[in-house]
């Protein structure tokens, strides 16, 4: 008497019981999706504009992507990424020929209005040493260190760290060999 959904097994290995429905009992995935006017009335549109023939539109001149199936706001994201890759792809080409261009050009080459060869070497740097923007920044990070190695002192001294860290100690150890590598690269 009546009707009923037959018992399944679960993931797990474990059955459902057999359940008893009502008469006009639909299942839920048989359900259809709402949609209101609004939805019903633009998919009932051609995506075509008026007058444009299908088979013109389907010419080989026209190689875009199919998106008919996105949003507005996900075919603008498309957009966007795409624009973005291009972007990174004309640095990328920029980049390379820079590098070229630099490899290209020697470092002794004598510089115009000069009469005699002088190598050309960055402020600060000797022509035997690493480039200049790595000696700078090694010597600012050097220079960093020191400076909280000091705060650290300063506020040890004060009485504002009661018990330092294992970290904070082995920071203050490092203390003399970080001035000797600064003193190092300041005489380069």
């Amino acid at each position: 008497t009546g009707k009923y959904i037959a018992s399944t097994q679960r993931p797990d290995g474990t059955w459902r019981k057999q359940r008893r429905v009502k008469a006009g009992y639909v299942p839920q995935e048989e359900v259809p999706v709402y949609e209101n006017k609004y939805v019903k009335f633009f998919r009932s549109k051609p995506e075509l504009p008026p007058g444009l023939s299908p088979e013109a539109a389907a010419a080989p001149g026209k190689a875009e992507p199919s998106d008919t199936g996105l949003s507005k706001a996900a075919k603008r994201n498309l957009k966007r990424k795409e624009k973005r890759k291009q972007q990174q792809e004309k640095g990328e080409r920029d980049t390379d020929e820079l590098i070229q261009a630099l490899e290209r050009s020697a470092l002794s080459e004598p510089l115009p209005g000069c009469g005699a060869a002088s190598p050309v070497v960055s402020p600060g740097a000797s022509p035997g040493d690493a480039p200049a923007s790595e000696r700078s920044r090694r010597l600012k990070n050097l220079r960093k260190k020191l400076r909280q190695v000091e705060e650290l002192q300063q506020r040890l001294d004060a009485g504002e760290v009661p018990n330092p860290t294992r970290e904070q100690l082995e920071k203050l150890s490092r203390r003399k060999t970080l001035e000797e590598e600064l003193r190092g690269l300041e005489r380069d």
